[in-house]
């Protein structure tokens, strides 16, 4: 009996399969030796009286009767934090899943204005395009604009799309949530959502473009703009030249300014500046003057950037007399206060342009047009003291074949 307490005392979790098996059968066994010398020596008054509730010890045996009340309540007590850690889990989800954003608030309140045959505020789409903040929102923004659109259609007979803020409003939008794919949409001519497509709105996501250096992302814009008979501007070669320039693509950008010219695009100064500077960069001497001369169409006075292009241009060709020429043309015709940066602009020539010019071009020409700057250009800086125009310089800048190795 002390062998049977003594094994039904211990926490059930130490108790093996044999183990349990082992008390269960050793309680049985006593428990039928006490009932058989119950029998013995009772009197037989059962059969002559009612039947009564079993008592605990005529319970069938069972392994719950055998548990002490001690471990049976901590069992319960195990079962009802478990059951409290997943009703809290549970709980705590929900609640997160009960807080739609601000964008999907006003989302169902249109929807339900929809629904009620009511057209909503203007002030509500509104609010709903400034709360968006990530890809979701966005897509339940396009949504949304679908239904009122074939609202407006069908029960106000607009058949006009929305106006032309809304695409701007929208692209930015897009931008702002990381859905770059759904601005793009907004750009259609033909599209679902009643949105008429602006090249303004074009011009938001290539300065996004331009934020992020991501000349896909211009490409993409360009793609669609073309695709949907969306007018270039100036102002758009202004930015394309711009990321191109950033991301030091000069394919790109004599890519898409063959195109710009082809589509009688009158580009602004700050594009033919980009365009030459970056020519004289890259070391393309043809380039230079063929730019040049477009410009020469629409703009009538050469800036620093484009001056100092074509004095490179000249160095390019072997001409340190015409480069100088041109740095001294340049300074007569430039505003008062824009000379003092003709000395800047000379400076870079000297210490920084040669490099960076030198390792743009092939292994083979490079130490060729190494040894023709590092001769011609203290020849222009000679030809500009002729010239009258003495500007010092420190020509000691001026890179030298063993630091070009080294």
């Amino acid at each position: 009996m002390k062998a049977m307490l003594h094994l039904l005392l211990r926490p059930p979790l130490a108790l093996g399969m044999k183990a349990t098996e082992a008390a269960l059968r050793l309680g049985l066994s006593a428990m039928a030796g006490q009932s058989q010398a119950r029998r013995l020596l009772l009197p037989p008054l059962a059969s002559r009286l009612a039947p009564s509730p079993p008592s605990s010890a005529h319970r069938p045996v069972t392994l719950r009767n055998l548990l002490s009340p001690t471990i049976a309540s901590q069992c319960l007590s195990e079962k009802s934090v478990h059951y409290h850690i997943t009703t809290t889990h549970f709980s705590t989800e929900a609640s997160d899943m009960d807080h739609p954003t601000a964008a999907e608030e006003m989302y169902q309140k249109m929807l339900k204005s929809v629904e009620a045959k009511t057209m909503p505020p203007n002030a509500w789409l509104w609010s709903m395009i400034d709360s968006c903040s990530n890809k979701e929102d966005i897509k339940l923004l396009f949504q949304i604009l679908q239904k009122l659109r074939v609202f407006r259609l069908s029960n106000l007979r607009i058949s006009a799309n929305f106006n032309e803020n809304l695409c701007r409003k929208v692209t930015e939008a897009c931008a702002r949530a990381g859905a770059i794919e759904y601005g793009l949409k907004a750009l259609w001519t033909h599209n679902v959502y009643g949105i008429t497509p602006t090249i303004g709105s074009a011009h938001y996501l290539l300065q996004h473009a331009k934020e992020q250096n991501d000349t896909k992302l211009m490409e993409n814009v360009i793609h669609v703009l073309s695709r949907n008979s969306l007018p270039l501007q100036p102002g758009t070669a202004d930015i394309v030249f711009s990321i191109c320039y950033n991301a030091d693509r000069w394919d790109l950008l004599s890519k898409y300014g063959e195109r710009f010219i082809k589509a009688g695009v009158k580009l602004h100064r700050a594009a033919f500046d980009i365009w030459m500077d970056f020519a004289a960069k890259v070391g393309d001497s043809q380039s230079i003057w063929n730019i040049n001369s477009l410009r020469g169409r629409s703009v009538k006075h050469y800036t620093l950037a484009s001056g100092f292009a074509c004095a490179k241009g000249s160095l390019l060709d072997r001409n340190p007399e015409n480069a100088a020429a041109m740095i001294k043309l340049l300074y007569k015709h430039l505003p008062d206060q824009k000379k003092p940066f003709v000395k800047d602009e000379l400076e870079k020539l000297i210490a920084e342009w040669p490099t960076e010019v030198v390792k743009r071009q092939k292994k083979d020409n490079r130490k060729t047009l190494e040894e023709a700057l590092i001769k011609d250009i203290p020849t222009m800086v000679d030809c500009l003291t002729k010239f009258g125009l003495d500007i010092p310089v420190d020509l000691d800048k001026l890179p030298t074949p063993q630091l070009q190795v080294a």
